[in-house]
Formats: structure tokens, sequence, C-alpha cells
């Protein structure tokens, strides 16, 4: 059991990773100061927990009755980061200005897309709580899964929680110099993203014909 939630946490936080995600967080909330930053990032771990945990109990179910695949998911968090990045690279997120009046709409905006889905909850995540929860054959090794997910969600949460100290590190040249380097980052995973989603795809028209 041991073994499994340890398979778990390291599966998911490879395959969540927070790190990657802490560029286009702290790219999005530039704007927002400490408080309303430490909110998006503890929106978006909770509402990546429920979905993992969504997917990992119903995960199947919703992808047959919709008739969703994985590779469609792929494909369309590929196109995604694709935009992300190219506004990322020009320096087009950290030109945008939230009015007061706007701050808790845009907040609650930016945690669910794009952060949640599918920055961390993207295709890999997804696919692994599906598999993940069909291998627990017991209740005391879903349990496991369960704590596993819980912590590394915790960890997401701290990781992105100490942008805010990088962010002043880093000052406004820095920050922009950082973003373009990112989105140029983002842009790269966009398009592997893509292929990994279309590939498949593709193969199966082939061998269809």
């Amino acid at each position: 059991m041991f073994t499994f939630g340890l398979l778990c946490f390291t599966s998911f936080f490879t395959l969540i990773n927070p790190l990657g995600a802490m560029p286009v967080f702290m790219t999005m909330t530039m704007e927002l100061n400490e408080k309303e930053r430490e909110r998006v990032a503890r929106r978006a771990s909770m509402v990546s927990f429920l979905i993992i945990m969504l997917f990992a109990i119903s995960g199947d179910l919703l992808f047959r009755f919709f008739g969703i695949s994985i590779n469609s998911l792929r494909i369309v968090g590929g196109i995604i980061f694709l935009i992300m990045g190219m506004d990322m690279l020009q320096a087009r997120l950290v030109k945008t200005k939230v009015k007061e009046s706007e701050v808790k709409s845009y907040v609650n905006d930016i945690s669910i897309t794009p952060l949640s889905i599918p920055m961390l909850c993207g295709p890999g995540a997804i696919t692994n709580a599906i598999v993940m929860w069909n291998n627990a054959t017991d209740l005391e090794t879903k349990i496991m899964m369960v704590v596993a997910v819980f912590v590394v969600i915790t960890l997401v949460y701290l990781i992105l929680r100490s942008s805010s100290r990088i962010i002043k590190i880093l000052g406004e040249t820095g920050n922009n110099v950082m973003m373009r380097l990112m989105g140029l980052i983002v842009m790269v995973i966009a398009v592997e993203f893509f292929f990994s989603g279309l590939k498949p795809i593709v193969i199966d028209m082939l061998q269809s014909l």
C-alpha cells in the first residue's frame, strides 16, 4: 500500500508539475496584490483537487458518455497553451490592467482556466487519475491515492504562493524578461501537447483506410 501511495505521489507531482505552472501563475497575477494572489493559488489548488478526484471516480463513464478521448484533450490543451505562450512572448498578459471592481471575477476566472485546466489538471494528470483509481482494488488503496493527491495539491499551493517573493525579487524588468522566456517554453509545451494528441488520431485514420 505504501508503494502504491508513493507511486501516486511521484506520478501526480511529475504530471501536475507545479514548478512549470509557476511562470504562468506569476505572469497572470502580476497586477494583483499578495492577498489576491494567495486567493488565486488557493482556489486553483482546490479546483484542481476536485477535478482530479472527479475524473478518478467517474472519468471512464464521462469520457464514454460524451465520446471524448484523451488525445482530443491534448489537442485542445495545446491550442490553449499556444495562445497563452504567444501573449506571454509579446508581453500582452502583463499589460492587462485589472480594475478593482473586476478583481473578484478575474481571480475566479484565471484560477479555473487556464491555471486549473489545463495547466495543473492536464491530460496527463487526468489520465493518471483514471488509471490509478482503477488500479486501486480496495478501500485502503483508494484512500491512499486520495491522501497522495491531497499532499501533491498542498505542495502545489505552497509553491504557487511562494511566487510572490520571486516577483518582488525580480522586479518589473526581470519579470518582463522572464515572462518572454517562459512564453517561449509554454509554446514548446503547446506543440508537444498538440502533436502528442494528433499523432494517434492520424495513425488511427490511416489504419482505418
